[in-house]
Parts: structure tokens; C-alpha cells; sequence
């Protein structure tokens, strides 16, 4: 029998030392997370840092697989399976039945091949946004960027680029900050089981009909569909997609679509708290975006689609429109907005503390047409004149005065549609308190005299006095007068705006 001996190890002091040594340096310079995964560590972080609040223009853009059939709206995936719906029928009309041509085949036909991300970022800065990017991810499921958590990406399928990626490294070039959004809430497969009072297939993008492809078990295609065993399994796939692009891209503002409030809050304070920490690895003010009450307001700027706010808000906020007249992606025979209504609703939203995101739509091949192209000139020009009233100013006592758009029922304000006129009249102040800006929304009568009451010293009285009034845009001086009651500007006989003139109260 073998016997084998006790062996002491005696430790090793001078080891021991080293190895505490080593630890405490270790923990005292691994750098400690700001932000937890709860509200109340969240609230930490600043909603609208002042960069953003000085931006005031952004510019995204919906193009996917779904810009192919350029047919009904950016929804044409999800339609495409609704049974009866129009866009089922001209689907089968036009490709075939969903059983023989999904959208998946749609995918090679996205070929992005006149995408040119230097002129895009160019064009951007010409007509005046100081932030960009794409729709990262809609509720297709397909991904615009280079994904190794998402199979269906454009990295590896359809353009085989990196969209997201190449748009932010000419962004950054033009010193203009990067935005991702991201629609991919809606997603997540949630039409399983006995529809709920009647509503059918809302609960997420794709219907969810026994033997439909969207029903696949197939590993790669059900993630296309958000397709998974379990929801929680999606709510994961959900945020490991966000994350990625914070890691890989860092970048200024992540913009959400409705429904993130279908996925846990467990979640979006894991997404958050993930975002905010990266920023302070990247030395970034970062913004996040949300609608509805999918995110606190107390860390999270709120956005209303196409629409705005009736009366000045003290918290910063977005609206989110499109140059066309109701679609969002590129649809054939779609009509755009008039650029002189776009910058007259604009100028609504900058007078009450908004921020505008603007959309335009590329076709499949990644052009953005002319009419499009031409109303963005139009938008930089009119900026390149009158930004001074517009960038790094703020919202004065009120917003202005007028009746258009207030029989609007569009969210809490405009459409994005209002036809303003030169009845209606909007403020706002320079940071630095030494100017106010007068916008007429509409060109009142040459050498007409317009009284302000507004502006009268008992209501909302400039905050100093005024020095002079001059035209943006020209030399002109005006003549002005306080009378107390009001204050009163007499218009210029020429040289006055069509879109909107723009009066520069010089303040003491």
C-alpha cells in the first residue's frame, strides 16, 4: 500500500501582498458604473443636454427591403400576410401567393446600389439638420447595420453594406451628430393564441395565422418574423440589438418608436442604463427618445408623430414628421409637402421648446428623388438666412399668437399640415438674452402697421429694452414703436420673406 505523506503549503507572503495589492488597485481604478438599471439611478442622467436643445433640426430616413414594392406604406411586410388586406392582394397579384414569395425575397431586390454616403451626409448638412441617421431597424425585422446578434442585416444580405455604419463616418466628417431609431418593439411575435376582444393581429407587425410563413419554426427565418418560442426570448433579441449599436457605433440619440412599453421595464432600464454608461466611456451628452409613456420624461425626451403641442412646454420635446403627404417610406405616385408649410410648422414647434426629426424616403436603389432633394435646398436656404432664430435660441414667456391649427385634434397640436398666415406670429430668445425674434408665418402687407399685443408691457414685455429692430436677412432697420398697450412694427415695403419674415428685437 502506498503511503503518502501530509503536504503543508506554507503561503507565500510576499505573493500574498502582491496579489492584495493587485486587487485593490484593480478596484480602485476600474472605473465605477454611474447609472443602474432602475428609474431613480436613470433620473441622473439629463433628458435634453444643450447641444440638443441648440440643434433643432434632424433628419432620418425609412429605407429597407420594404422600399422594394414601394406599395400601400412602410407596413407593406406585415400587410403582405394580413389575409384579405389590399396589400395581400396586390401582393399575390403582383409577386405571387406569401407562401412562394415572402418578404424575405424582397431582400436581394434591396440593392442600394446609388447610396452614396458622402453626398447624403452633404445634402444633410445642406439643408440645415445638425443630426442624422437611418430607421436602424423597423418592425420588419431587418437590421441596418453591420449585425452579428441579427442574421438579417445589410451587412450580409441585400446592399451587403453597412448602411448605418458608413452614414455615421461621413456624418461625423460634417460635424454632425448620429441618430439610430429603432421600431423593432413591434416586432416580437405576440398575435399567438385567441385574439383578445375582438383586435386582431395589432399585437405585433406580423399576423400570426396557423400555417402562414410568419408561423415558421425555421431558426434564421423566425427571427425575421420576431418568431420566438417564448416573448421573453424576444425581449432579449430586443435589447441585445440596441446594444450592439451603442457599442459598435456610439451613437448621439437612439430614437424609439411606440410599443417599447410591450417589453418589460425590467428592459428598457437595462437598455438605458447600458446607453448612459457607454456615453460616459465615450465622453458623450447622449439623448434618448421615446413616445407615448414608454420612458420616463425625467430622462427621456418625449416625441409625438406628426404632430406637436398646442401651447409652450417647459420640457424639451420632439415631433417627428415626413416630406410626404402621409407615408413614411418610398411609395410610388406619393405627393410631398409644400417646403413653405414644412418651415412654417416648424417654426410652431422651435417657438414652444420643440425639436423637428424630418423624414425622407430613398427608393430601393438609394435615391432620394427630386422633390424631395428640393425641398431640403429649400429648408437650407431659408435657414441659412433666418438661423440665427432658430439654432441655440429659446422658447420665450409665449409662444406667439394666431388661430391656425387650433381646431387641430392631431396629438396636442399641429399635423404638420397647418396653413399658417402671416396672422400667425411666433417668438423665440437668444441664449444669451441680448435678442427676441419675431417670425410672421406669412408675408403681412408691405408698409402696413402691425400692433403686437402680445408684446405689450402688460403681458409678455420683452425682457429689456429694446434697441432696435432689424430684418433678418437684410440691413433694414424698422420702425418700431412701444406704445405700452402694444408693440408695434411697421413692415418693410420690400425685401420681406414669402415663406416667413423674421424681425431681430436688439435688446439691452
Amino acid at each position: 500500500m502506498l503511503k503518502v505523506k501530509n503536504i503543508v503549503c506554507k503561503p507565500n507572503i510576499t505573493n500574498l501582498f502582491t496579489l492584495t495589492l493587485l486587487f485593490l488597485i484593480t478596484a480602485c481604478t476600474a472605473p465605477a458604473k454611474k447609472y443602474e438599471a432602475n428609474w431613480k439611478s436613470l433620473e441622473k442622467h439629463q433628458a435634453a443636454p444643450e447641444w440638443f436643445q441648440d440643434a433643432k433640426l434632424g433628419i432620418y430616413f425609412h429605407w429597407g427591403p420594404y422600399s422594394v414594392p414601394a406599395y400601400g406604406s412602410a407596413w407593406y411586410p406585415g400587410n403582405m400576410y394580413r389575409k384579405g388586406h389590399r396589400v395581400n392582394k396586390h401582393h399575390t397579384k403582383t409577386y405571387g401567393p406569401v407562401e412562394q414569395f415572402g418578404y424575405e425575397d424582397f431582400i436581394p431586390m434591396f440593392t442600394a446600389e446609388q447610396f452614396d454616403p458622402i453626398e447624403w451626409a452633404e445634402l444633410f448638412k445642406s439643408s440645415g439638420a445638425k443630426f442624422a441617421g437611418p430607421v436602424a431597424q423597423h418592425h420588419d425585422g431587418f437590421a441596418m447595420w453591420d449585425s452579428q446578434v441579427n442574421p438579417w442585416n445589410a451587412a450580409e444580405l441585400g446592399p451587403k453594406r453597412d448602411i448605418l455604419g458608413d452614414l455615421f463616418s461621413e456624418l461625423k466628417k460634417q460635424d454632425i451628430k448620429t441618430l439610430a431609431t429603432f421600431h423593432h418593439a413591434r416586432n416580437g411575435q405576440r398575435n399567438k393564441g385567441p385574439r383578445a376582444n375582438g383586435v386582431k393581429d395589432f399585437n405585433s407587425h406580423y399576423p400570426f395565422y396557423e400555417g402562414s410563413p410568419t408561423t415558421t419554426t425555421d431558426p434564421k427565418l423566425a427571427k425575421l418574423f420576431g418568431n420566438f418560442d417564448t416573448i421573453d426570448e424576444f425581449n432579449k433579441y430586443w435589447l441585445d440589438q440596441i446594444n450592439e449599436v451603442v457599442d459598435t457605433y456610439s451613437p448621439d440619440i437612439i430614437w424609439f418608436d411606440s410599443w417599447m412599453n410591450m417589453l418589460p421595464e425590467s428592459y428598457r432600464q437595462e437598455m438605458a442604463a447600458h446607453y448612459f454608461n457607454h456615453a460616459e466611456k465615450t465622453n458623450q451628452q447622449v439623448v434618448t427618445v421615446h413616445k407615448h409613456n414608454d420612458m420616463p420624461m425625467s430622462l427621456s425626451v418625449l416625441d409625438f408623430e406628426q404632430g406637436g403641442r398646442r401651447d409652450l412646454h417647459p420640457m424639451p420635446w420632439m415631433t417627428d414628421i415626413t416630406l410626404g403627404q402621409s407615408r413614411w417610406s418610398y411609395i410610388e405616385g406619393e405627393t410631398y409637402k409644400d417646403p413653405s408649410l414644412v418651415i412654417r410648422n416648424m417654426i410652431d414647434v422651435w417657438s414652444k421648446n420643440g425639436t423637428v426629426l424630418l423624414n425622407v424616403s430613398p427608393t430601393a436603389q438609394g435615391v432620394i428623388n427630386q422633390e424631395q432633394r428640393d425641398a431640403l435646398k429649400q429648408i437650407g436656404q431659408w435657414l441659412k438666412t433666418h438661423g440665427e432664430a432658430v439654432y441655440g435660441t429659446r422658447p420665450f414667456d409665449t409662444y406667439g399668437y394666431g388661430s391656425a391649427g387650433s381646431k387641430s385634434s392631431s396629438h396636442d397640436g399641429q399635423s404638420a399640415k397647418i396653413n399658417y398666415s402671416a396672422k400667425d406670429v411666433r417668438f423665440t430668445v437668444a441664449k444669451d438674452g441680448k435678442a427676441m425674434y419675431v417670425f410672421f408665418l406669412g408675408q403681412p402687407n408691405p408698409g402696413s402697421l402691425v400692433k403686437i399685443k402680445a408684446l405689450g408691457r402688460h403681458r409678455y414685455a420683452p425682457h429689456s429694452e429694446v434697441k432696435k429692430v432689424t430684418m433678418l436677412g437684410s440691413n433694414t432697420e424698422v420702425k418700431w414703436l412701444d406704445d405700452s398697450y402694444s408693440f408695434n412694427l411697421t413692415m418693410p415695403k420690400a425685401g420681406m420673406n414669402d415663406i416667413a419674415t423674421v424681425f431681430k428685437l436688439h435688446l439691452k
